[in-house]
């Protein structure tokens, strides 16, 4: 083997370890930091350790949510359910403001019962997050303000 060959052979297996290593460095650092969640029909078929913190999502059920006091601060009790599967959820604290039934959630936190023994688990949440769909509409452009009525009649003729 000729010295060229040699030097460019170390240097794509040098180059191939960086590669490697920056994969696996990358891969470990973020792997703590990656958020989950569980779906209700998931939770039937795993088995969670006691107090272990986990994210469930589904969408909150009609007629489900229940507003409770305990205390100084407010407790809510709902159903979060997808297909196949639900599971109480009592949550103390204060509701994000797109909360609403029949919409999709992720909630934090753990389950008092087991999901595989009850049909109908218990989650005590820490942290209720509520999703939304992705179309955006600022508030102007779902009220058109008076400038903007004069520029759409003066776009449309005057009319």
């Amino acid at each position: 083997m000729t010295r060229k060959a040699r030097q460019r052979m170390w240097l794509v297996i040098a180059g191939a370890l960086c590669l490697v290593s920056g994969v696996t460095l990358f891969a470990t650092l973020f792997r703590d930091n990656m958020v989950f969640f569980l779906t209700p029909s998931e939770c039937r078929h795993r088995t969670f350790e006691k107090d272990q913190v986990l994210r469930i999502g589904g969408v909150v059920e009609k007629e489900s949510v229940v507003h409770l006091r305990e205390g100084e601060a407010p407790v809510v009790a709902f159903i979060v359910g997808d297909a196949d599967a639900r599971v109480r959820v009592h949550y103390r604290g204060l509701l994000p403001d797109l909360f609403r039934e029949g919409q999709g959630i992720v909630a934090q936190g753990s389950f008092v019962d087991a999901p595989r023994v009850n049909p109908l688990p218990l989650f005590k949440a820490s942290l209720v997050l509520a999703k939304h769909d992705e179309t955006y509409r600022p508030p102007s452009a779902l009220t058109p303000d008076a400038s903007q009525k004069e520029r759409l009649a003066k776009s449309m003729g005057g009319r």
